[in-house]
């Protein structure tokens, strides 16, 4: 088992940066790929960033790429979303995943869940 936790959400004026935090705990967490989604109100989830287990390969969707990055910490157990130039319609409830496998953006493909952080942009 994985167990997953976020944190770093919260509300921020459009512009603005926020960095997210997924740390785990449970199995060797360095194997596993992790990715982030997010979910508006009314919405389906919806992949926005990936990294695979050695930090090797990461992957965008296309409305984030040049305004996030992400990134690990083997030795924290921790990956990280850094946000920035953020939009009102990056808000949503921000989900990171993980799978013991390569990463995808597939949303049912990932075995283990956290409970997801607030992120609201005001305009």
């Amino acid at each position: 088992q994985v167990q997953l936790a976020e944190s770093g959400g919260g509300l921020v004026q459009a512009g603005g940066s926020l960095r997210l935090s997924c740390a785990a705990s449970g199995r060797t967490f360095s194997n596993y790929a992790v990715g982030w989604f997010r979910q508006a109100p009314g919405k389906e989830r919806e992949f926005v960033a990936g990294i695979s287990g050695d930090g090797s390969v990461t992957r965008y969707a296309d409305s984030v790429k040049g305004r996030c990055t992400i990134s690990r910490d083997r030795a924290k157990n921790t990956v990280y979303l850094q946000m920035n130039s953020l939009k009102p319609e990056d808000t949503g409830v921000y989900y990171c995943a993980a799978r013991n496998s390569a990463v995808v953006t597939t949303t049912f493909l990932y075995a283990y869940w956290g409970q997801g952080t607030q992120v609201t942009v005001s305009s």
